[in-house]
């Protein structure tokens, strides 16, 4: 089991840039005026990696969610339609006048026509890219889940096959009166076989063919670099060869492609650098945008007469192209980022940052080690451990969530009031008096013993509830020796079962005596069960795993998993060991501010109670956080770090209600303003949750809910 705090894809980030200058290449044809064979060489043989990385990207991060639930991987499906579909539409209107201009719109336009580029060809010429993704991405996955691997693959190569005499061996197609036939019909349904069907699919089976594989087996560098040199040079000279004897009928599909896509894509994956998903939507921009810069430089050449130096020179009209498409796209992230307020501003004092991609990702991996037919029960009380507590339930409604536990009644009220659907267990003790804002809120209360199930069943009210059975925890719960009492709590008839389950002590163990304890609780509960079901009694979902009794006790087989601390890509302690092999990634981090920098004389002391005294000359930073934000007072003596400009320093002298002191001596460059992360990542180094917590000597559960309400919540996605 890992916990990746570490996994990065900052190499795939940054080509996503290096791919986009390539497509603004193709387009604009940057040598064409220095030399043809020099702009074909680029434009239509080299640049042709472009688009095949965006599509293995895809491929790389969707596939690897899926699972062999079907209504998950349709969740995850209707997920990635509907946020490509909106980008889509977006582009589509913003190049209405652009067409109009061009002259799509006049009398040969029909509804065939308007389907036809809807589906493949795109509205205008670069935008076949988003029905080409949809359609590949929906291809892949319905062969991804009902074939092997290796049979997906060479599926989804026979279509590549076929697209390929579409394309550039065209020529060959001709040669044969049936075979061209067949594909002139083609051609009426789309203009190009390089669509969602035939050149998408092989790339998206492939980037997700190496999310697999490598997981397996470390790596080495150097095959795949001669791999690359290798194939890619074939790829020139394939391409240089179809040019020559004019056998292509369009120039995005190669034999040789397929080859070199794999070792460039495994090649990146060797890149070391932090992710950046700044850049991920950079490119994006670029990509959408770029034909309107082309629109725009063009225009203003006219208007200024001066096309001959900035459209006719064709190296320096794609220098303008790019830089215009750049700023642009610059432009547009900073506007859409402040109408989002997706960052702190400047003057925020302590903040802490949701990566909610993370969060999907981390109920994705725990799907998949579920058993089939159990679903995940999100816990989210203390406000989703400090993360959030509505904001993260309405974010795992749209994953397809729907069953959430909580705390208290107040936490499960705050729910609905926001918005949150599906079930929602109260797993605390509530007032009975308080039973008919469990009924007006759609609450399910936890019964904690008969007597408590005979104070609610006395109001007349019904209400769903889950028996809670105690099996050795010790906490709430009927024990599991009092049968009877038990049996009694199904039949009041006031108090709709809905559920049962009992909570384990020691799960998180991996001690011989612990497990041993943990699998007597278990008999202990499937014993109860078995003793309703003889008296005809129906106990309904059970439930009894939380994220430990998943990640070590993955065969049982339960309604429901509570999933908590691993939610939020977590474990308890710093080296907790479990037997699950799953990939959790954390999801908050913690970062404040420096709002002074001084000079410390040796001999000087530092903060309440002079708990620090410097050895020498010293420069120290006054950070806006303290224990009152849930930093904890221990780490004034236990020798913790925070990170500043990606390096560790050391927090000194108490820390304070509001704020805490870091040595920087041996950083000269730390100014007011910069941030300072205690949990998270800054460049190459990072801190974790586990080590802040084993520092404070505590569990990472206790630490992250007691974050302050100070301390802004801003959510990433």
């Amino acid at each position: 089991m890992s916990v990746d705090s570490q996994k990065q894809y900052g190499g795939l980030d940054q080509f996503r840039i290096i791919a986009a200058i390539l497509v603004i290449a193709i387009h604009t044809s940057p040598l064409l005026s220095i030399s043809e064979w020099a702009d074909f060489t680029l434009t239509r043989t080299i640049a042709r990696v472009a688009v095949p990385f965006f599509f293995m990207c895809t491929g790389f991060f969707f596939l690897q969610k899926l699972s062999t639930d079907r209504n998950k991987n349709a969740n995850l499906l209707k997920q990635f339609l509907w946020k490509v579909g909106k980008l889509y539409l977006l582009s589509i209107l913003l190049y209405l006048p652009v067409n109009a201009y061009a002259g799509y719109f006049t009398d040969q336009l029909t509804v065939f026509s308007v389907v036809k580029d809807l589906l493949f060809n795109g509205t205008l010429y670069h935008l076949w890219y988003f029905p080409g993704i949809m359609l590949g991405v929906c291809i892949s996955t319905i062969l991804y889940t009902r074939l092997s691997v290796w049979k997906t693959f060479w599926v989804t190569m026979l279509l590549y096959g076929i697209g390929l005499l579409g394309d550039s061996y065209f020529g060959f197609a001709q040669m044969n009166p049936y075979v061209d036939r067949i594909y002139q019909s083609m051609f009426t349904l789309f203009d190009y076989t390089r669509n969602g069907i035939f050149f998408a699919p092989v790339f998206v089976v492939m980037g997700g063919m190496i999310a697999t594989t490598r997981r397996r087996k470390k790596k080495k560098v150097a095959p795949y670099a001669i791999g690359l040199g290798l194939f890619g040079s074939m790829l020139v000279m394939e391409g240089l060869l179809l040019h020559v004897y004019q056998l292509q009928r369009h120039d995005s599909m190669y034999i040789f492609l397929i080859p070199c896509m794999y070792f460039l894509f495994q090649l990146l994956l060797f890149w070391k650098g932090r992710n950046r998903p700044n850049l991920r939507k950079l490119s994006l921009y670029v990509y959408v945008l770029h034909p309107l810069c082309i629109v725009l430089i063009r225009g203003a050449a006219k208007v200024t007469g001066l096309t001959q130096l900035l459209v006719e020179n064709s190296l320096v009209h794609f220098m303008l192209v790019t830089v215009l498409s750049f700023v642009l796209s610059v432009i547009v992230m900073k506007v859409i980022q402040r109408f989002r307020g997706g960052k702190p501003d400047q003057t925020g004092r302590a903040w802490a940052d949701i990566h909610l991609p993370h969060l999907q990702h981390n109920v994705r991996e725990i799907q998949r080690v579920l058993p089939k037919d159990c679903a995940v029960m999100a816990v989210v009380k203390a406000q989703a451990y400090g993360h959030g507590g509505w904001q993260v339930a309405r974010y795992l409604n749209k994953l397809g969530i729907d069953h959430f536990a909580v705390a208290t009644i107040d936490e499960g009220i705050e729910l609905r009031k926001k918005g949150v659907k599906g079930e929602i267990l109260v797993l605390g003790y509530t007032d009975e008096r308080r039973i008919r804002q469990i009924a007006r809120f759609r609450l399910t209360q936890t019964v904690v013993d008969d007597e408590y199930a005979q104070k609610l069943n006395g109001y007349n009210v019904k209400i769903p509830v889950h028996i809670k059975i105690d099996t050795g925890m010790g906490r709430l719960g009927e024990s599991w020796e009092h049968t009877e009492k038990i049996a009694a709590m199904y039949r009041y008839k006031n108090l709709q079962v809905c559920g049962t389950f009992t909570h384990l002590s020691v799960a998180d163990s991996l001690e011989a005596s612990d497990i041993a304890y943990t699998k007597n609780q278990i008999a202990r509960f499937q014993k109860v069960i078995e003793q309703l079901k003889e008296k005809g009694i129906d106990p309904q979902k059970l439930h009894v795993q939380s994220s430990y009794g998943v990640l070590n006790y993955g065969e049982l087989q339960y309604d429901y998993a509570r999933i908590g601390i691993a939610l939020y890509g977590m474990l308890s302690k710093q080296g907790d060991k479990v037997k699950a092999s799953v990939d959790l990634r954390p999801v908050l981090s913690l970062k404040a501010r420096v709002v002074q920098v001084k000079q410390v004389e040796k001999g000087a002391s530092v903060g309440y109670g002079r708990a620090h005294t410097a050895q020498k000359d010293s420069k120290i930073a006054i950070v806006s956080i303290g224990y009152a934000d849930g930093v904890p007072r221990m780490l004034s003596q236990a020798d913790a770090t925070c990170l500043i400009r990606g390096k560790r320093l050391p927090i000194i002298g108490f820390v304070c209600m509001d704020q805490l002191i870091v040595d920087i001596t041996d950083m000269e460059e730390v100014q007011i303003g910069d941030v300072v992360v205690f949990i998270g990542r800054d460049q190459e180094e990072g801190i974790t949750a586990e080590e802040m917590a084993q520092q404070s000597n505590t569990i990472t559960n206790e630490l992250v809910s007691r974050l302050g309400e100070r301390v802004q919540r801003v959510y990433h996605d």
